[in-house]
């Protein structure tokens, strides 16, 4: 089958490496000059099955208020006349209930768990290197109240056989020997010894050239400009360098997607929630972090890439915008120096932002739609990096008509219609 797919980061290059191993005749599409130049390009560099939680749950709407006023806070809401994100914002209140959370982490974490196990064999068939790591990621809390509210999330980790650690100061102290000095700030921790950690630009890219030996047609510098449909199926893709026809098409255009489907009239609720990064060099490898550090109150991940520090976090709601706020990087670098501040040279750090596609629910939308040759694989939100081996070898399962080695329940846009 011919198979064109639309976007090149994380998700859209997985997909196209599966889909040509399965015998597929595969052209990507992207904008930019190569892949994962854009929300797959410097994200905070973890892979956290565990750690897959919908941002919508119970109490967060309180805190939502608590975090709107922190000094170094979380979350940023900027006023706009934007009726998408007031509807997003909307939907994303409806799913803050104890029933929605554990029905939307439940398929986050089925999926996450399938995609850590995919990517294992994937580097076990292919040798692929990107800075990877596998020492799990330490949730930190600073409060007790924290730490007591991990009981829900403990619950559904046994529900999928996640393993995890609950610590206390000297507990973890022995997997991020480096917090010694800081110990002082936090009450315990909860670790997730499966996750991992690694470079998602690195390994795109390298996926890619492992995808064009298959026979994988990259085409960059190619602004896709509509679909075409018939009501029943799309019968191509119009774009700045010619039309472009295949038998099935792959939509990865993460927050760009929504306004792509609605040219063929085809609703998501998918929003860019903007993200920020440092990257900072390492200065003394014994006062760094080994793995990822999660600080729960700030809601900042520190992750270990090779001779680099990668801080990556908050979460502001202003549209497509895509500058760089001074005021998020101060965030960041409070963070990354009150946990290891011996560890990098901040001074030094590369500043970074990019748009995360993400549901009011947190699930992703995966899967075949109404059109009968239109697939998806968006709104994955912070976990792009997390589902995307899972994510890829799902559909290229799914698409080539085989049963696919998950249940896919809650996974399409068919949850959206009613």
């Amino acid at each position: 089958m011919k198979i064109t797919i639309l976007g090149s980061g994380v998700i859209g290059t997985t997909a196209a490496y599966y889909l040509a191993k399965s015998g597929h005749e595969v052209t990507v599409l992207e904008r930019q000059r190569g892949p994962a130049l854009e929300t797959s390009f410097a994200n905070a560099g973890e892979v956290s099955p565990g750690y897959s939680s919908p941002w919508a749950g119970p109490g967060v709407p309180i805190k939502a208020i608590t975090w709107l006023l922190m000094h170094h806070s979380p979350l940023v809401i900027k006023p706009m006349l934007d009726t998408a994100m007031w509807r997003w914002g909307l939907q994303m209140l409806c799913n803050c209930t104890e029933t929605r959370y554990r029905i939307n982490k439940a398929r986050m974490v089925r999926l996450a768990e399938y995609s850590r196990d995919c990517l294992k064999q994937l580097r076990a068939d292919t040798g692929i290197g990107y800075d990877e790591r596998m020492q799990g990621t330490l949730q930190l809390f600073r409060t007790q109240k924290q730490l007591d509210g991990t009981a829900k999330d403990v619950e559904i980790l046994k529900q999928y056989g996640v393993p995890y650690q609950l610590l206390d100061p000297r507990g973890y102290l022995q997997y991020e020997p480096a917090l010694a000095e800081v110990q002082h700030k936090f009450v315990g921790a909860l670790r997730l010894p499966g996750d991992e950690t690694g470079d998602c630009y690195l390994f795109t890219n390298r996926l890619a050239d492992r995808a064009r030996a298959l026979g994988v047609q990259f085409r960059f510098g190619v602004n896709i400009q509509r679909l075409q449909s018939d009501g029943e199926r799309i019968t191509g893709v119009s774009t700045d360098a010619g039309p472009v026809q295949a038998d099935a098409y792959l939509l990865a255009l993460g927050s760009y997607s929504t306004a792509t489907l609605a040219q063929v009239g085809l609703k998501i609720p998918v929003y860019p929630v903007k993200g920020f990064s440092i990257t900072v060099p390492i200065t003394d490898a014994a006062k760094s972090p080994e793995s990822t550090i999660m600080d729960e109150t700030h809601k900042v991940a520190v992750t270990r890439l090779g001779e680099r520090i990668r801080v990556g976090g908050t979460a502001q709601l202003s549209g497509f915008d895509l500058q760089l706020t001074e005021s998020r990087r101060r965030t960041l670098e409070f963070v990354v120096t009150d946990l290891f501040p011996k560890g990098g040279d901040v001074a030094r750090a590369e500043f970074w932002t990019g748009l995360r596609p993400m549901t009011p629910d947190g699930t992703p939308l995966v899967g075949p739609t109404k059109l009968n040759n239109l697939w998806l694989a968006t709104g994955h939100g912070t976990l792009g990096w997390t589902m995307a081996t899972g994510t890829g070898r799902l559909l290229a399962d799914w698409m080539s008509g085989r049963k696919p080695e998950i249940d896919t329940e809650g996974l399409t846009i068919a949850r959206y219609a009613a």
